[in-house]
């Protein structure tokens, strides 16, 4: 596929696909064993103006490259298209080797007939694969962006959970990295985090031991805090199941 054509069908501008393309090739050519032209060739097209411009013949390798590197519902449709694309592609390759090969007696004409029986059940099968990673690929989305894709507020009990830890451990992480502070039974942000939009006080109802009803503060973190969580306890080595899941 030509890049121009990944590029309309991904709805990015080509100049962006283009110097995406020359980063990974960057990347390909750095290992001896990898060879980038198997992935992308570099050629040229002429604008309506008459003046040339760089694009680049992507092959099956090169849109599975790129393919990989989006998520949702465009990386999904661009893998669904480009792999019906070249299955049609090789299976038109493969009937036109078949159309030259004239069986010369009737031993000949069964094995080509099984050869042919073979093929198809072998495209089927590769079709049935392909089927599967596309179903696979849309869940492919990684904690980040699960955290910019949501808006509400969460207990630190929730964010804790998406860490496999526990929310004493979390709050305790957090009061030594001098973010919370404990006031009134309430952890309360220190005075440089304050402003930052990290989190959200809400009012609760609770019935204290005596029986008498009461009120009680709860902090809950914005998505903003959230993502500010994730980059601290990444620091530390203390990564997102989701993303472990991924790896």
């Amino acid at each position: 596929m030509n890049s121009r054509e990944v590029a309309d069908k991904v709805e990015k501008r080509h100049s962006d696909l283009v110097r995406d393309i020359d980063t990974y090739i960057s990347y390909i050519d750095q290992n001896a064993d990898l060879r980038s032209d198997d992935f992308f060739i570099e050629s040229t097209y002429k604008a309506g103006t008459g003046k040339s411009y760089k694009c680049y013949e992507c092959t099956k390798q090169g849109c599975e490259m790129i393919a990989n590197k989006m998520t949702g519902k465009k990386g999904t449709q661009f893998t669904a298209y480009y792999v019906q694309l070249f299955n049609q592609m090789e299976q038109k390759e493969r009937q036109t080797v078949i159309q030259f090969q004239i069986p010369q007696n009737y031993a000949e004409a069964l094995r080509l007939a099984a050869d042919q029986a073979e093929e198809n059940e072998k495209l089927k099968a590769e079709n049935e694969i392909q089927a599967q990673r596309i179903a696979e690929y849309e869940p492919k989305v990684n904690y980040l962006d699960k955290i910019l894709s949501s808006k509400k507020t969460v207990t630190v009990t929730q964010i804790a959970a998406d860490y496999g830890i526990s929310a004493q451990k979390l709050n305790k992480i957090l009061r030594e990295e001098r973010v919370q502070r404990k006031v009134n039974n309430q952890w309360i942000l220190y005075r440089n985090y304050m402003n930052n939009g990290y989190t959200k006080s809400d009012t609760i109802n609770i019935v204290r031991s005596n029986g008498m009803p009461d009120v009680q503060m709860q902090t809950k973190w914005t998505q903003k805090g959230r993502l500010f969580i994730h980059e601290l306890l990444e620091k530390r080595g203390i990564i997102a199941l989701m993303d472990i899941d991924e790896q």
